[in-house]
């Protein structure tokens, strides 16, 4: 047991280590960008000499830029990620309110992302030419277009022609099927890929020829004992998937009209609100390094043989 935990505090330290590199890259981009960050905050109302000095000195941009990351890195570390400029409200309130929508629409896509590459490389790994021509086809397809493309296709066709969902919003579960199943296309291919090579792999080892010498059935075959071979490439994909699906959602939230952590970036870009930038920024990268732990915890559930690397 002991040497379980010191593993995952080594893994933790690691992960908090990241989250601060992260944080201090998106500080330091934020900071180095051309144009007065005041003046951007204040938009295009007129404001005196005395009224800018007043919110500079509020904000803290009178300071030293050595003496502002101090206080920023001194704040991440109590947990303090600032008020929004703009919002005039606490940035984890603000990250909090637009969490579960993000959250709902990338675990929803990853779901049919990963059901429909499983059903994709079960049915066509060591298959004939044709199915995996068809299949090759369609995965190259899903992963060459791009997010915003695909979206807008679905939009017309099932929103303004056909009507079966809502076009824009966060309205229920109908309201979710469209943006879902945009993201999921964008994964399906790259999954799908990935996990037949595996297969194909596993369909030659000799525990192959012993299981149907036992009589094993194809379909029991290939879903009881090939998958489980293939897994281990697909799990280290999916990690990164999730973690990417969590902070990119941009594109889909902004095509759908969504609310999401996607939209709030983009717009505390343009704004130059440098707590919700950072906020963000601060989520997506403890996102990634917690799936990362998990990823190698899945490992050693998959394949007992790894276990034994655990200090």
């Amino acid at each position: 047991m002991s040497g379980v935990l010191r593993w995952l505090l080594r893994r933790l330290l690691s992960a908090a280590l990241v989250v601060a590199g992260a944080a201090t890259v998106a500080f330091a981009g934020m900071a180095l960008t051309p144009g007065d960050p005041v003046r951007t905050l204040l938009g295009t109302s007129p404001a005196t000499p005395e009224v800018v000095a007043e919110v500079r000195a509020d904000l803290g941009y009178d300071q030293p830029l050595a003496v502002r990351y101090a206080r920023f890195i001194g704040r991440l570390c109590t947990g303090d990620l600032g008020d929004s400029y703009q919002l005039q409200e606490p940035v984890g309130q603000v990250l909090a309110e637009q969490l579960g929508p993000t959250l709902e629409l990338a675990l929803a896509g990853f779901t049919l992302g990963l059901a429909g590459a499983l059903l994709l490389a079960v049915s066509t790994a060591g298959r004939r030419r044709l199915p995996v021509r068809a299949a090759s086809l369609f995965e190259l397809t899903t992963v060459s277009a791009p997010g915003f493309w695909t979206g807008v296709l679905l939009l017309g066709l099932f929103s303004f022609q056909l009507r079966f969902f809502p076009a824009a919003g966060d309205t229920g579960a109908a309201s979710l099927v469209l943006p879902a199943v945009t993201m999921a296309l964008s994964i399906v291919g790259t999954f799908s890929q990935v996990l037949r090579n595996a297969m194909e792999r596993a369909l030659d080892q000799p525990f192959v020829l012993s299981a149907r010498a036992r009589g094993t059935g194809e379909l029991a075959l290939r879903v009881r004992h090939v998958l489980r071979h293939g897994l281990l490439p697909l799990t280290t994909l999916s990690g990164w998937t999730i973690g990417a699906l969590l902070s990119g959602t941009v594109v889909i939230e902004t095509v759908f009209s969504r609310p999401g952590l996607g939209r709030v970036l983009a717009a505390a870009i343009t704004s130059r609100d440098l707590p919700v930038v950072t906020g963000v920024v601060v989520i997506a990268a403890a996102a990634f390094s917690l799936l990362n732990i998990l990823v190698d915890v899945v490992y050693r559930i998959i394949d007992p043989r790894l276990r034994s690397t655990l200090p």
